[in-house]
């Protein structure tokens, strides 16, 4: 798929919390372009919201590079076993696990699922996030900022907290996904961007935290990515002019954040830690 072709996404809606199938045009995640240079052989990641989307790109570049990933998922189980076809096609070993990440006692059992069928783990990648469009403060409900903390903010304290003794033994790297939202904040957006505020500050205080036990923290920060979470969060108006109003008049295509997490993760980037990936298609990230 040319890149360009993201500038003329169809007007859609979908419910949350949306399928790859139903998006027009269909995302790439790097399906037939990533290609892998052992830069994550052996190693074991978990990654949140790998279903669709970022996790899914990310899931896919990871298996390229060598790694075992246990992928976690709310209920969306057909885009999930396609994740996984693209993870076992590289030859590596694909964990399905749905669930609520809402709950603290998924989140652990999550890492205790990683380590129990992948026999360790190395990476942790925080990406799973809920969003609404809510154009007035009225609309926000008390259910629904609850439900984005618990989501975005809350489920990665819990999840880290349950990794890092299991990183310890082994260095690692913990990738948070935030977004450009943290910087410049969406009013209609206005529980997600500021749990996207939290995540940046969480990353940054827990990269100084970790450094001793040699486990480096670092964040991603996205612009617009063409995800199932955009047809169904926003209206059909937005949804068709999805990531225009960046320098390169486009949203990005999954495929195109996979590799900014495939460097954190990489052993090699032994000093990273509590840095801030920007990848906005132009727009600076200050």
């Amino acid at each position: 798929m040319s890149r360009k072709e993201t500038q003329n996404q169809l007007p859609q809606q979908q419910t949350m919390p949306g399928t790859t199938r139903e998006m027009r045009p269909h995302p790439d995640h790097g399906e037939e372009s990533y290609r892998g240079s052992g830069r994550l052989e052996g190693h074991c990641a978990l990654i949140t919201g790998g279903d669709s989307g970022i996790g899914r790109a990310v899931a896919i570049a990871f298996a390229r590079e060598g790694a075992d990933i246990l992928v976690s998922y709310l209920c969306e189980d057909e885009d999930a076993r396609e994740t996984a076809r693209w993870i076992e096609k590289a030859g590596r070993k694909a964990v399905l696990v749905p669930g609520d990440i809402q709950d603290s006692g998924h989140c652990r059992s999550l890492v205790d699922r990683a380590i129990e069928e992948l026999g360790g783990l190395d990476i942790l990648v925080n990406n799973a996030a809920h969003q609404a469009t809510l154009t007035s403060l009225d609309e926000i409900t008390d259910e629904e900022w609850e439900m984005t903390f618990r989501t975005n903010i809350h489920a990665m304290f819990w999840l880290t907290r349950a990794a890092v003794p299991h990183l310890k033994k082994r260095g690692g790297s913990i990738i948070n996904t935030a977004s450009i939202n943290a910087d410049v904040p969406n009013p209609n957006l206005l529980p997600y961007a500021t749990t996207k505020g939290a995540i940046h500050n969480f990353t940054g205080g827990l990269a100084q935290i970790l450094a001793k036990d040699g486990i480096r923290v670092n964040t991603v920060a996205p612009g617009p990515v063409w995800t199932p979470l955009i047809p169904s969060t926003m209206p059909e108006e937005t949804v068709a002019t999805f990531g225009s109003n960046v320098p390169m008049k486009r949203a990005a295509q999954p495929a195109e954040l996979a590799t900014a997490y495939v460097m954190l993760a990489d052993p090699r980037s032994s000093y990273t830690s509590g840095a801030t990936i920007a990848v906005t298609g132009g727009k600076p990230f200050l």
